[in-house]
């Protein structure tokens, strides 16, 4: 060693300096480069000065000193080539040297194929070999070729000792990605014939049998997996409740989160809270968040930036934007995460001014905002019909910040463009636009061709977004609902008649309130609630009101080819106006009356709720399929432009 006398520098603002004389010293010197290369691409000439120092003069490094070398170089993108030509130079790889190339070439889709060529070549494989490459093959997309090896590792002769927990996980992983319950429950039953899921086996196999199961399908299952795990920690428990809410469970999520909150030993974590609040959010259970924040607060998770924002985007989220900034008036550090959470919640909330002030006091403050900031403001000046600024803001975000245009802020831009009635610009744009337009594009044109009734451009929307989604019962009732509007019923028939022929289903509109920690759900013309009569009935004095102060029904919005009287009773009875007018009996005065909708208000429901909410003189907010509408005294949060 002492010929390979040198120190060794990258060059670079305070890079590592070594002087390696001994295999002693080099060893030292990959320990301590190795974790910070890993992060820092800069100090890759470092490395490859570290491994030119090990390799300048015979006699060659031994094949241990060979293969740490390949680790510290393969560790990271920029040194990978580094790693190959070091490799291709060792006389004698061993297996080791082989599993550290392939681990590193299988941790991208781009390098995968080389992989799997330097696979094949072993004279000789062990369980790493046979999991990197299965594990690859599931991460990145080709779920089918990580079970077809994974079926190979078991076939073929001397591998028993390749099949363990980690190849297992691995191949459970693929199926989970594949959605083929019929392979997971293969690889489970395996799994237990082998014996690998003993009592006290690997955390993670039984993780990714709960993780199949539930990306499959079959959460019961997956709760079963759960119910049988010899440990669970806060970890298992905070998956098994998220499983639940993936899976459109989330009565049972909540219900397990209160039973690990029973459960000795075990303490929600940062994860666990931000889960259940994003849950909260998506369920519309303000109440239950409520008590969570009150929790967070008392174990002391809530000085988590991580579940802080999770906690502010929950009552953005259920249209609390006063308790929203007070969360985040209260952090200590705001972070990226939090800025975006909360112009975000603005732009949804209907008060894009307060979107656009919050995103200038972001850029005082010296984070540098992502593609994600830029759409929560770009959404704020499509809400507010900014055009001028939402195209300033648009260009500034390549030109400026340095950061490609994605396919939602074109979405964004489309829908500013669209309502506004810009729709020769939005072509325009569509048809240079440097990356393919997604369905939420489309969406937004659709949106804004039914604003304005631009039947011809609101065809070529629905034809786009049909390739898309062929099956969206919603792209259906939109274009339909663009004919009904100007009168073609003969084209309603026509979309109707498709719809059919395909097994296509409307999805049947529902609006739902949360009342004394009661969910109450209403359909149109709904009369099963227990209250039913007494909602009609103050429908019906409403109605009387709302027409003395000049209320005319906008029958436009029914679907129907019949007379305009029978039109205004079916509008008259809408999922929202019900939970409404039952929000208005239940609820104090003093309280917002809070509604949720799984698809868009209908335009003749948002002109009735502006007059109820003059007439009753209360707040009303109605969160529907696009945006949050606040009503109070008789104007809309949206200024009708929606």
């Amino acid at each position: 060693m002492a010929s390979r006398s040198r120190a060794v520098s990258s060059g670079f603002t305070k890079a590592p300096t070594f002087s390696v004389t001994t295999a002693s010293q080099l060893h030292d010197a990959i320990d301590r480069l190795l974790p910070r290369l890993r992060g820092d691409p800069s100090l890759a000439p470092a490395a490859r000065a570290l491994a030119a120092a090990a390799t300048a003069s015979p006699p060659p490094p031994s094949t241990v000193l060979s293969n740490r070398l390949l680790h510290l170089l393969s560790s990271h993108p920029a040194t990978l080539p580094d790693a190959l030509a070091l490799f291709s130079s060792i006389a004698a790889p061993d297996i080791c040297s082989h599993n550290t190339l392939i681990s590193a070439l299988s941790r991208s889709p781009r390098h995968l194929h080389s992989a799997r060529e330097l696979f094949d070549r072993m004279p000789q494989r062990d369980h790493f070999s046979w999991s990197a490459l299965v594990s690859g093959y599931a991460r990145h997309g080709q779920p089918g070729d990580a079970l077809a090896l994974y079926r190979r590792m078991q076939e073929e002769p001397g591998n028993d000792g390749a099949d363990d927990e980690f190849t297992a996980s691995s191949a459970l992983a693929a199926a989970a990605a594949a959605r083929c319950g019929r392979a997971g429950r293969e690889l489970h039953c395996h799994v237990v014939r082998r014996g690998i899921d003993a009592a006290g086996g690997d955390a993670v196999l039984w993780s990714a049998l709960a993780d199949m199961y539930a990306k499959c399908g079959r959460v019961d299952d997956a709760r079963r997996v759960f119910d049988r795990m010899p440990v669970r920690d806060a970890v298992s428990w905070t998956a098994m409740v998220e499983r639940y809410f993936d899976g459109g469970r989330g009565g049972e999520g909540f219900r397990l989160f209160l039973h690990m909150l029973r459960t000795r030993g075990v303490r929600p974590n940062e994860f666990t809270y931000a889960g259940v609040l994003r849950a909260c959010a998506e369920f519309a259970v303000e109440s239950f968040g409520r008590q969570v924040h009150g929790r967070m607060a008392k174990s002391g998770t809530g000085d988590s930036c991580f579940a802080e924002s999770a906690l502010l985007r929950m009552y953005s989220k259920c249209g609390d934007m006063g308790s929203a900034v007070h969360v985040f008036e209260a952090m200590a550090k705001p972070d990226l995460v939090s800025w975006t959470a909360v112009i975000s919640g603005y732009a949804q909330n209907g008060h894009p001014e307060e979107a656009l002030r919050y995103f200038d006091m972001f850029l005082r403050s010296g984070i540098k905002p992502d593609h994600v900031t830029f759409v929560g403001v770009l959404s704020a000046c499509a809400h507010a019909g900014l055009v001028d600024k939402g195209l300033e803001i648009f260009h500034s975000i390549k030109e400026q910040y340095c950061i490609e245009h994605t396919a939602d802020h074109y979405a964004c831009v489309i829908d500013l463009l669209s309502r506004s009635g810009r729709f020769e610009r939005a072509e325009e744009m569509i048809n240079k636009m440097a990356v393919k337009p997604n369905k939420f594009l489309w969406a937004s044109l659709l949106g804004g061709c039914r604003i304005h009734k631009n039947v011809g451009l609101a065809r070529r929307a629905a034809e786009a977004l049909l390739e898309i989604e062929p099956e969206n019962p919603a792209t259906y009732v939109t274009l339909a609902n663009i004919y009904a509007s100007v009168g073609l019923f003969d084209e309603v028939e026509d979309v109707r008649r498709i719809m059919e022929s395909k097994g296509i289903s409307k999805m049947p509109a529902s609006s739902w309130i949360e009342v004394g920690r009661r969910v109450h759900v209403f359909l149109v013309g709904d009369k099963s609630h227990p209250q039913a009569d007494e909602i009609y009935a103050l429908l019906k004095k409403l109605y009387v009101k709302m027409v003395e102060e000049g209320y005319v029904a906008d029958t436009e919005f029914v679907l129907h080819d019949v007379e305009d009287e029978q039109k205004e009773q079916d509008i008259g009875y809408h999922s929202e106006r019900l939970a409404v007018a039952f929000g208005i009996i239940a609820t104090p005065d003093s309280a917002p009356v809070k509604v949720f909708k799984n698809l868009r208000i209908c335009g003749d429901c948002h002109t009735a709720i502006k007059l109820i909410s003059r007439i009753v003189q209360r707040e009303i907010i109605v969160r529907d399929s696009n945006r949050f509408h606040h009503f109070k005294n008789g104007i809309c949060s949206c200024r009708d432009y929606w």
